[in-house]
């Protein structure tokens, strides 16, 4: 790694802590909210990052492109309402990057217009770093792949086919693993997101006035 990619890193890192850390909050904050005390008593409901950051996984989220953070504990049973729980639980995250997307924009928009600092300028980068890895949370993580918070969604729907719904919640975190070693040794990219991130930051920063 030389000194542009160093660089490039630390400027990603405010984002990635962000989003990792009130990802992770959000899951335990509402598990709490609806009834288990799992992630409460580990600990979890909290924005200390190093409550939530998993070493090996922001690791490779650095090094390769794609990691993972602590997963929030919650037990099913001690829920009020187990089957619409869990899915609260698990599009808490995503949502919440999404709304601090939007929250970071806001308040890069308000800095913008009022300290007038350069448009090519560090604050710039790490605003737009941090928005763009947020919305990139909030996408990545809808995925209908185990163990991705939006497989939730899919095997919710599929509990009234247990030989598939076992299937999926037995394999989807192989298949995962295997789309993401395929596309970082092939030229082929097997997650496109990349375009929706682009549509969604790009689009609520021309809301606010802003084009890049």
């Amino acid at each position: 790694m030389d000194n542009f990619d160093i660089l490039r890193t630390l400027k990603f890192l405010p984002g990635i802590i962000l989003g990792l850390t009130f990802h992770e909050f959000s899951h335990a904050f509402v598990a709490q909210r609806c009834g288990d005390s799992t992630s409460r008593d580990q600990g979890r409901v909290t924005l200390n990052p190093l409550k939530h950051i998993d070493p090996l996984g922001f690791i490779m989220l650095l090094v390769a492109g794609f990691g993972w953070a602590k997963p929030v504990e919650f037990n099913e049973q001690n829920l009020r309402n187990p089957k619409t729980d869990t899915l609260k639980i698990a599009i808490s995250g995503p949502i919440s990057n999404a709304i601090l997307a939007m929250v970071l924009s806001v308040i890069f928009a308000i800095l913008y217009n009022t300290i007038n600092f350069p448009y090519y300028s560090l604050t710039t980068e790490l605003f737009i770093y941090a928005i763009y890895i947020n919305w990139g949370l909030f996408i990545f993580n809808l995925l209908p792949v185990p163990p991705l918070d939006g497989s939730h969604l899919l095997l919710s729907y599929f509990r009234k086919y247990p030989v598939l719904y076992n299937a999926l919640y037995k394999y989807g975190s192989y298949i995962f693993l295997g789309i993401i070693v395929l596309s970082l040794v092939s030229s082929i990219n097997l997650l496109p997101i990349w375009p929706l991130i682009k549509f969604l930051g790009n689009g609520f920063l021309s809301l606010l006035g802003f084009s890049f």
